[in-house]
């Protein structure tokens, strides 16, 4: 018999402790040994669950008790879940977490204290919800040299860019929607302005590359300002738009952001809708492999965390082997020296488009029934952000509007 501990009651955890009640002689015979909840944390109180009598509100009652092994952390945020995290390590218990912000954030440091202390760091929930990713990435594709990893990471903007797309709504209705279904928090300010995806390009490009890249070295970019006349213009070039985490080595060092992306039609991503979420990675032996599935919700991400949990069970006197090493300053290179292809929008009149056309050099207009009349729209060579911002202040009045990099995937 193995006793575990969760660390927050909210969606996640209450889904741990449901799913854990509910297929208790299933995951028994999966690990190899009966699971028993044993202490549930949370300030709250739930008197008419069946598991009532577990609660506390002291972490000592976890952290002190010689009998839990391994501790399930489902609170969020990075105070107090990393302290707490962090000492239970360092009292001897294994952990697994959901928690993306700090895997993105203390990763590097967590994973050091397990392997010194012979314990295991699980994280399989903190990137894609239910969908396998992280144990393939590190098992499945250890034999091959990964080049780059990328997808739709966050499924409240992508039901949000779906709906733009498909039903032709303003991004505040489509807001609306989003929080109207439960996609969305109050505050959505960490799905649209990419932070959610952030996190989760920081821990694939950590463990596809073996060096942490902290959230700060992502260049990082929501949808808060995408439109209607963005969506159209990019439908008039057969494409979707999209925001896309991407990460891609570069010799010894790395490149992230996180940002929409033009999507052509003709790439699998473009037909990833709704609250789905969809992970490429390119190996030099595989080629690309693509999971997909609901990146959310409480029993899918409550399953992945269960997973974590029965192979820490079955590993309780021999570690896992994932790890990384810590990061460094220069190692994440600018994203936006690599050059690309962009969907660009300026102010200006037909009559600047020898201008553009002679400052850029080969370019495509594209015209579109959405633009505003003291717009122009182009699709430029590949080219770095110096090149482009060069390229437009050498027309003069060109204002520029809304750049969109085409993604190459």
């Amino acid at each position: 018999m193995v006793k575990i501990a969760v660390m927050g009651h909210g969606v996640v955890g209450s889904g741990v402790a449901e799913l854990l009640q509910k297929n208790a002689a299933h995951i028994a015979a999966k690990a190899g040994e009966e699971i028993v909840l044993e202490r549930v944390l949370d300030l709250r109180e739930f008197p008419d669950l069946p598991y009532a009598d577990k609660f506390t509100k002291r972490f000592a009652d976890i952290s002190d008790d010689p009998t839990i092994q391994i501790v399930v952390e489902t609170m969020g945020g990075l105070t107090p879940a990393y302290d707490y995290v962090k000492a239970c390590l360092l009292s001897g218990k294994s952990v697994v977490t959901s928690n993306k912000e700090l895997v993105a954030q203390k990763g590097d440091e967590l994973l050091a204290i397990a392997k010194e202390k012979g314990l295991n760091f699980l994280f399989e929930a903190s990137v894609g919800g239910g969908i396998p990713v992280l144990r393939p990435l590190d098992q499945c594709l250890a034999a091959n040299e990964v080049s780059e990893v990328a997808g739709i990471l966050n499924g409240t903007t992508n039901f949000m860019l779906t709906r733009m797309i498909e039903d032709g709504m303003q991004f505040e209705e489509a807001l609306l929607l989003a929080q109207k279904r439960g996609y969305a928090e109050r505050d959505p300010s960490a799905d649209i302005d990419g932070l959610d995806a952030c996190r989760k390009i920081c821990i694939l490009a950590s463990l596809a590359f073996g060096r942490h890249v902290y959230p700060a070295q992502v260049r990082t970019e929501g949808i808060r300002e995408i439109t209607l006349t963005d969506v159209r213009l990019a439908a008039a070039v057969g494409s979707v738009i999209k925001l896309i985490g991407k990460a891609v080595k570069n010799g010894e060092h790395v490149s992230c952001t996180v940002a929409p992306m033009i999507v052509q039609k003709e790439n699998l991503l473009s037909d990833v809708r709704d609250v789905f979420n969809a992970i490429l990675v390119r190996g030099d032996a595989i080629g690309d492999v693509v999971f997909y599935g609901r990146g959310a919700g409480k029993l899918p991400t409550a399953s992945a965390v269960l997973a974590d949990v029965i192979d820490e069970v079955k590993h309780l006197k021999a570690r896992k082997y994932l790890c990384w090493s810590a990061g460094a300053p220069d190692y994440a290179i600018d994203f936006g020296l690599l050059p690309a292809r962009m969907l660009l929008r300026v102010r200006a009149g037909a009559d600047r488009k020898a201008d553009l056309a002679a400052a850029f050099g080969d370019i495509e207009f594209v015209t579109c029934d959405a633009l505003p009349q003291d717009e122009l729209a182009f699709v430029t060579s590949a080219m770095t952000e110096k090149e482009l911002e060069d390229a437009l202040k050498a027309v003069s009045g060109a204002e520029p509007v809304r750049r969109l990099r085409l993604a190459e995937l």
